[in-house]
């Protein structure tokens, strides 16, 4: 049974007990009408609370019994005092009362205290059965990118291993902005996923009915994205609507700051202050020394609103980024590698080449621009001479054809050229698959720009390399 769901069977409980005395002062006082609409109302909701617990536990479960049980002695205690078994002659020590039709009936004395008795008696019963009913959660995961699925995939094994948990793996459709803001194509990866992750298609989850007790996101931006959007019934503001926790996790990882190292904290800051940051309930970083620096920010950019330190404190984790785990956990020997790959891997003699990850990201492409597009073919000109003894895998960032085409448009087309002609030229490989940590765990150094996969990669103790836009030969 849900949490909610629990809650509610709870708070009916208390109705029920406070109606129970009601019905026998009703009776005391002789106000047997009351009485006799109060044991109905009893009837109708314990009837409700009823198929509730059959629909969420099931028809086996033990207090349903117990419920029919007393369900059948409303029933007698509502026949007895609306009907005429009852004559002062033929019971001693009656007492008499006026119904609602005005005409005379009688209850032996002690009757009252009886029907109470057995109510109390059956009540407890009810509430100690319910009781022992176990509570599970909802916990939703709400991804866009498939190749951002990593930020939280230990966190649904968790909750897909607790047996009192129930997990739903719901990717949701983002949409590319064109340069003006305006939503372009819109995208939907819930095919690349892997094998073992169970995808619910995001139509046939209805939230407002059934409300998680936790959802998890890692797209944080709502409406702040120049490139990419997720539909916004999922920006955070709107998801806090239909679940007692929204919990924020980053899809990267960035390098670690000392959180008095202002001129550090300044270039990152922009990552704390982002919407998802704030309407989440919870927000899980990288480290503790990650969660002082997001915790001073906040507290400075939040001041006006009255949120101060402790509200920060409670809310922001250091627990660490499920991305390590992950990238951690891939070994090269389980990898499934293409054909197409192994050709260009592997030497003449079965050896494998050096593996270089050559990552292009959007920060350095937004910054340089054409420079970068230079770079980039002078790279692929160098590589491409070497290759009997290396093999390069490009692997632009998921989001840097969107970029180019939202928000540096003049490049478009060279950009896509250069992309083609690598294609087309297959000595080298191109993976813009969903697996980022597949790359990580079959490659043996990293070169390229400075972006949140450097750390990530460092973690791995293997080469890493940045590339300077300025060195072209």
């Amino acid at each position: 049974m849900r949490k909610a769901q629990k809650k509610q069977a709870d708070d009916f409980m208390k109705l029920l007990g406070q109606a129970h005395e009601e019905i026998i002062r009703s009776i005391e006082k002789k106000n047997i009408q009351t009485a006799l609409n109060l044991l109905a109302d009893c009837q109708e909701g314990a009837i409700s609370l009823g198929n509730l617990i059959e629909k969420t536990e099931g028809k086996d479960t033990a207090v349903i019994p117990l419920l029919e049980e007393y369900c059948e002695l409303l029933y007698q205690i509502h026949e007895e005092l609306s009907g005429r078994e009852y004559a002062s002659k033929n019971l001693p020590q009656a007492e008499t009362f006026q119904e609602g039709d005005g005409q005379s009936a009688l209850i032996p004395k002690g009757q009252a205290e009886k029907g109470g008795k057995q109510l109390r008696q059956l009540f407890a019963s009810i509430t100690n059965s319910i009781h022992q009913i176990k509570v599970r959660r909802e916990v939703v995961f709400l991804p866009y990118k498939a190749s951002m699925w990593d930020s939280l995939e230990s966190v649904w094994k968790a909750a897909d291993e607790d047996p009192d948990c129930d997990a739903y793996v719901i990717p949701i459709p983002y949409f590319d902005r064109n340069p003006d803001g305006t939503f372009r194509e819109m995208h939907y990866e819930g095919g690349l996923y892997p094998k073992y992750v169970p995808v619910t298609r995001y139509e046939d989850y209805d939230f407002e009915t059934r409300r998680p007790d936790i959802i998890f996101i890692h797209n944080p931006y709502d409406n702040t994205n120049f490139v990419t959007s997720v539909h916004p019934f999922f920006y955070s503001t709107n998801l806090k609507k239909y679940t007692e926790q929204l919990v924020y996790i980053p899809y990267f990882i960035l390098e670690e700051i000392e959180p008095e190292d202002q001129k550090a904290v300044d270039k990152m800051k922009h990552f704390c202050t982002v919407p998802g940051v704030i309407a989440a309930d919870r927000v899980i970083v990288q480290s503790e020394k990650m969660r002082q620096v997001y915790i001073n920010v906040l507290t400075e950019f939040l001041a006006d609103r009255g949120m101060r330190r402790k509200y920060w404190e409670k809310k922001i984790l250091g627990l660490g980024s499920p991305k390590i785990a992950k990238v951690l956990a891939t070994r090269r020997e389980d990898l499934e590698i293409p054909k197409e790959w192994k050709k260009i891997i592997q030497k003449p003699d079965g050896s494998w080449k050096k593996i270089i990850f050559y990552n292009t990201s959007v920060g350095a492409l937004l910054e340089h621009g054409q420079k970068m597009l230079e770079k980039m073919r002078c790279t692929f000109r160098i590589l491409k001479e070497d290759r009997e003894k290396v093999a390069l895998l490009w692997r632009p960032h998921p989001l840097l054809q969107a970029t180019v085409e939202s928000m540096r448009p003049q490049i478009r087309e060279e950009y896509q050229e250069i992309v083609e002609q690598y294609q087309k030229e297959g000595w080298g490989i191109y993976d813009d698959s969903a697996d980022m940590n597949r790359a990580v765990a079959l490659s043996d150094a990293y070169y390229g720009d400075w972006s949140s996969i450097v750390h990530l990669y460092q973690k791995t103790g293997k080469p890493v390399m940045i590339q300077d836009v300025e060195i072209l030969r």
